[in-house]
């Protein structure tokens, strides 16, 4: 049975409400889903589901009066509120009236890269949200183990990336750290440094890939940092054939995962 809310200044709203702000998430280490599709997902993935929100809509539906079954089974309580209210809890303008509040655990790269990883990606200061959620999905796709966000990149809990990822946000091991410590732990883990860079004579698929790879991938304006560039093992490129300066992030990233995992099955 859900909880019904009518009043937008309960605790309640303004709690959930608060956590479309990075600050705010990052302080409460919790994130906002919204859509059914994502809901299920978290469900499936064992994500720590909080509490969940519909609207007056929600409930027409079978398959939604099934799965509110399914979250009552599973004890997470569920919130009702007017379609007003609920609009105003959410960064989307086509609703499907169910949004979910997730609990993360922050994580440190020494005690989440364990020692059969293999395969790390590491984003120097990604901007766009789209662009993160499709690396994030890919990466998932590609079999990578974890991915390393350094200071700089879009909050990964930006409801637009959480859209992006498609729920690969709960398959994947993603760590926040800074670029010292990532390039102290993963040396210490015996892992080539790969970037991609342009000013490189190394094709992407002329090079042989360590048994342990991380691979960076920078900034979509300025690329990675000099600094990453210079403790990098390896810098390789991909050929550009046409007229175009370079590859979007999210496509360079496809393309260099999916090579270097055939060097690493």
């Amino acid at each position: 049975m859900s909880i019904m809310i009518t009043a937008k200044d309960n605790e309640k709203i303004k709690y959930t409400k608060s956590l479309l702000k990075t600050k705010n998430r990052n302080k409460e280490s919790k994130f906002i889903i919204e859509g059914y599709r994502i809901l299920t997902l978290a469900i499936e993935c064992n994500a720590n589901l909080e509490y969940v929100f519909i609207n007056e809509d929600f409930e027409k539906k079978e398959e939604h009066v099934n799965f509110l079954e399914i979250l009552k089974a599973k004890n997470i309580k569920t919130y009702k509120t007017t379609n007003k209210i609920f609009d105003d809890l959410i960064d989307t303008e086509n609703t499907q009236g169910i949004l979910g509040v997730v609990k993360f655990k922050p994580k440190t790269l020494e005690e989440n890269l364990t020692d059969e990883n293999r395969f790390v990606l590491i984003l120097d200061r990604i901007q766009d949200p789209g662009n993160m959620g499709t690396i994030i999905r890919t990466a998932d796709a590609a079999g990578v183990d974890a991915i390393v966000a350094l200071k700089g990149c879009v909050d990964v809990y930006n409801p637009k990336v959480i859209r992006s990822t498609m729920g690969s946000i709960f398959d994947m091991n993603i760590i926040h750290t800074t670029q010292e410590e990532a390039l102290r732990v993963l040396k210490l883990k015996n892992f080539d440094i790969v970037s991609s860079y342009l000013d490189t004579n190394n094709y992407y698929n002329t090079v042989e890939y360590n048994y342990k790879t991380a691979l960076v991938i920078g900034n979509e304006a300025n690329g990675i940092n000099e600094e990453l560039v210079s403790k990098s093992d390896v810098l390789v490129k991909i050929p550009i054939y046409g007229k175009a300066e370079s590859l979007n992030a999210a496509i360079s990233s496809a393309i260099l995962m999916y090579e270097i995992k055939k060097y690493l099955v």
